[in-house]
């Protein structure tokens, strides 16, 4: 979940529409449409060179469905990495994170301070958790190092379960109001030192799906058709694609409702599949996704 940019509420990047180069920092699953293999397609349909770092390799991701899993950590490379794209003189105008270690934050840093150009955006996805717990891997001390990550973030896209592991305070999974989304976007925007949250997750009635926006002022919402499945990656897919409307130069508002309708196309490419469990047909509606840029 991370991008970087001086950020103008309604004009990310909208009067700075020449070539862009993203860096996507998170893991690969080789097998499952998530993570980099959602990732760097998706930003890149949308005319973003989309460069990436690989936090982990998988060879599957670890949502019930695949038995078991191999995992490389590559924490160690990352140093190398930066040293080497500094000397290149490699720089970037957008940074995308999502699924990273607590090891590797202190490294991340270091490598968006040093390697944003002017103005760099800063996106966070701070993927940890879904669904009350956390991910397998992660100890009761991650948030914390993750709340590191997202301080002074332009944007930062929890879901429910995220923002209150962030924030430390129990977790509501349903029967909620409006007034306790918005308190938690405002804490969200003031205790994590963030100029804008999108909140994810967010229902208010049973056939509405969608997300709340907080600019440090003002709240919008968005809200797309609730189809009856929950699939793996859907969150990647409206990440990427929202990280990359904003580097076509998009509002943020108009960027969340570009990523919530993309991922509700890749659900119906989907749907009919019984066989396709790990993840969603997001290759599939690329095309649709195109079409709502323009």
């Amino acid at each position: 979940n991370i991008v970087l940019l001086i950020f103008n509420n309604s004009k990310l990047f909208r009067n700075k529409l020449m070539d862009k180069r993203l860096l996507t920092i998170q893991d690969i699953s080789c097998v499952g449409q998530c993570s980099l293999t959602v990732a760097l397609p998706v930003i890149s349909a949308c005319g973003i060179e989309t460069a990436i770092l690989p936090s982990s390799v998988l060879s599957n991701h670890t949502a019930p469905g695949f038995s078991a899993w191999t995992f490389n950590d590559l924490t160690d490379d990352m140093p190398n990495i930066l040293a080497q794209w500094k000397k290149e003189n490699i720089t970037f105008d957008a940074f995308y994170t999502g699924y990273v270690s607590k090891t590797q934050i202190p490294y991340i840093q270091q490598i968006i301070k040093e390697t944003a150009r002017p103005g760099a955006l800063k996106i966070v996805d701070p993927v940890m958790a879904d669904n009350g717990k956390l991910y397998a891997g992660f100890d009761a001390d991650f948030p914390k190092e993750m709340a590191k990550l997202c301080d002074g973030a332009d944007v930062l896209m929890p879901n429910l379960t995220e923002a209150s592991f962030l924030l430390d305070v129990p977790y509501v999974a349903e029967n909620y109001d409006k007034q306790y989304i918005e308190d938690l976007c405002k804490k969200l925007h003031d205790e994590l030192n963030v100029k804008n949250v999108v909140l994810t997750g967010v229902s208010f009635e049973p056939s509405k799906l969608g997300c709340a926006i907080y600019n440090g002022t003002d709240f919008d919402y968005y809200f797309t058709e609730k189809l009856p499945v929950s699939m793996h990656g859907t969150g990647d897919v409206f990440a990427s694609a929202l990280a990359g409307s904003l580097c076509r130069g998009k509002t943020l508002s108009q960027a969340a409702a570009i990523g919530a309708n993309y991922v509700v196309e890749s659900i119906k490419q989907t749907i009919d599949d019984k066989d396709h469990w790990y993840g969603v047909k997001f290759e599939k509606a690329i095309p649709y996704l195109i079409e709502q840029l323009k």
